[in-house]
């Protein structure tokens, strides 16, 4: 009778393969840590010279502040005044850009009143002024607008929609007095023109906080009083449009925008 051979004894540390198995992927999940949160420093220093040479064209030198990481590992910090007069001076002239855009889209717009001589549109470091005879808003005596000017003045406020910039809008009469029962002086004729306007571009989406009615009444002419030809230059509407970087307090200056 043959003997059957023994059998193998269980393998009581069979679990040291699994657990070796395990540390070596823990540190192989460390070493891809390590690999991914370590900086290039060549690729660094590359982004970082890039970024100096597109704000400053290579005006400023670097300083050399202090260590970072390894004791061999330097890191240079721009000296931050230039920098940031150079990125005040581009903002500035984007915001000379869009503001020379919007002028274009104002005077193509009231082009046809323009013709006319019943417009005028200046510009100036102060900002656009929107300078409109008010015979072509207006009946006389009246301060809603006309159903023509409403949809040019609509479209007008359309296009403001689309920037940030503050509006200032005032209402100017000619020196002879105004007695009605709607409009007991000529204050409260051209503050109710200046609303109406505002009002106006309200509907037409221009963000009330951006805007200001003034009645400015017979003061500030810009002709005589003398003639006919210069009241009607007197009775008058004034859209002064900001520059972005004018507060509050601009919306309501001692001076006035021409």
């Amino acid at each position: 009778m043959r003997r059957r051979p023994p059998e193998d004894p269980d393998h009581h540390e069979r679990w040291m393969v699994s657990y070796a198995d395990f540390v070596t992927l823990l540190f192989a999940f460390f070493v891809v840590m390590y690999s991914i949160s370590s900086i290039n420093e060549g690729k660094y220093k590359q982004m970082t010279q890039s970024m100096i040479a597109a704000f400053n064209q290579g005006a400023i030198a670097p300083k050399l502040l202090g260590q970072s990481g390894s004791a061999n590992t330097m890191v240079a910090v721009e000296d931050a005044k230039p920098l940031a007069s150079k990125v005040a001076t581009t903002l500035k002239l984007q915001q000379d850009a869009r503001m020379n855009q919007l002028a274009a889209q104002v005077r193509q717009l009231l082009d046809p009143l323009m013709q006319r001589g019943q417009v005028r549109v200046t510009q100036s470091e102060l900002g656009i002024a929107v300078e409109i005879n008010d015979s072509a808003l207006f009946e006389s005596a009246q301060a809603a607008p006309s159903l023509a000017s409403s949809g040019w003045l609509g479209r007008l406020g359309g296009v403001l929609r689309g920037y940030p910039n503050r509006i200032r809008v005032e209402g100017y009469t000619d020196d002879r007095p105004i007695r009605t029962s709607t409009y007991p002086s000529n204050w409260e004729l051209s503050a109710a023109r200046a609303g109406s306007v505002v009002r106006l571009f309200v509907e037409h989406g221009v963000g009330s906080s951006r805007l200001v009615a003034i009645g400015r009444a017979e003061n500030r002419p810009i002709a005589s009083n003398d003639s006919a030809e210069g009241r009607a230059r007197n009775r008058r509407v004034t859209i002064s449009i900001l520059p972005e970087s004018a507060g509050d307090d601009a919306l309501v200056p001692a001076g006035k925008l021409n």
